[in-house]
């Protein structure tokens, strides 16, 4: 009984050592930040991996994450410029970069972000109309993490981006723009037409500009061409009325060849005719049938000169 009496004190001794020694060693995750204050003050900050702090004195304030978080905007209702009460919401992403002034500088950096991402959307969007909220959401977004931005860099927060995720307009606004949206289609419809329609008379009035224009150049291409045919004819009639006349000059009977031929060719095309009414005379009958009206009409020319000369 004395002798466990004895060894009572070393063995408390010993587990108190153990307690103190595991408490003193802390093991810290790669993506978190601890605050560690020593006797009620700021000391320093652990990052991942193994550490030891004097347990008692040191004691661990808060325990942070340095990856991103969201923060969630509630829906809340806001006016617009041009008076139009809708309901907006959105998500903003941050992250710890300073987790002394995360701990000591704000008391809960979240919900001050909310908040204030809150106070931001009421302000941008009473100096934004309707249709300006309801286009230009990305320039909205840009408003919203430049002015958050600048304030949670005092709270040792960046505020990586801010999506506005939703933007409900009431059921009248809703259908109102419908029918803009609507008529809006219509107005570029026809304007679509009406620039097609001019288009088309441009193009028509082009091609008929163009073709009238190879009309006249073809035209013209046409009259020089028979231009030149007559002008060549010409030529060569002219050349051979020379060799005609040189011709008959040197041989007297080239005339009598020539007015043979061209009787020729006349009575061979009036004997391949196929009128009735035709009659075809040689040439020595025809002869004799002048002789003979020229003899008769001599004879009877005398004829009446003798009796008009009997009569006086």
């Amino acid at each position: 009984m004395i002798l466990n009496e004895a060894l009572i004190l070393p063995l408390a001794f010993i587990v108190f050592a153990v307690i103190i020694i595991a408490k003193g060693v802390t093991i810290v995750p790669q993506s978190d930040l601890y605050v560690v204050e020593r006797l009620g003050k700021f000391d320093k900050i652990l990052h991942g991996g193994f550490h030891v702090i004097i347990p008692i004195i040191d004691n661990i304030r808060i325990k942070l994450t340095s990856r991103e978080q969201l923060v969630d905007i509630e829906k809340q209702s806001v006016i617009t410029k041009d008076n139009v009460n809708i309901s907006i919401d959105g998500i903003v992403f941050c992250k710890v970069e300073d987790a002394k002034e995360a701990t000591y500088n704000v008391v809960d950096f979240k919900n001050a972000i909310a908040n204030l991402a809150m106070t931001t959307l009421r302000s941008e969007i009473g100096s934004m109309e309707l249709d300006d909220t309801l286009s230009n959401r990305e320039t909205l977004n840009i408003k919203l993490q430049t002015e958050l931005g600048s304030a949670a860099a005092n709270w040792g927060i960046k505020v990586t981006r801010v999506e506005i995720s939703d933007i409900e307009v009431p059921d009248e606004i809703q259908k109102a723009m419908n029918m803009q949206m609507e008529a809006e289609r219509e107005k570029r419809a026809i304007e679509t037409k009406a620039k097609a329609d001019k288009e088309a008379v441009i193009r028509k009035a082009e091609g008929f500009r163009q073709e009238e224009f190879l009309k006249a150049e073809a035209i013209e291409r046409m009259a020089d061409a028979k231009k030149y045919e007559q002008e060549k004819l010409a030529q060569g009639q002219q050349e051979a009325m020379k060799l005609i006349n040189e011709a008959m000059s040197q041989n007297e009977k080239a005339a009598e060849f020539l007015l043979a031929k061209d009787r020729i060719v006349a009575f061979k095309a009036l004997a391949e005719s196929n009128s009735k009414d035709k009659m075809i005379i040689p040439y020595e009958v025809s002869q004799l049938i002048g002789s003979t009206s020229v003899l008769g009409d001599a004879f009877f020319k005398g004829m009446s000169n003798g009796n008009t000369n009997n009569a006086s």
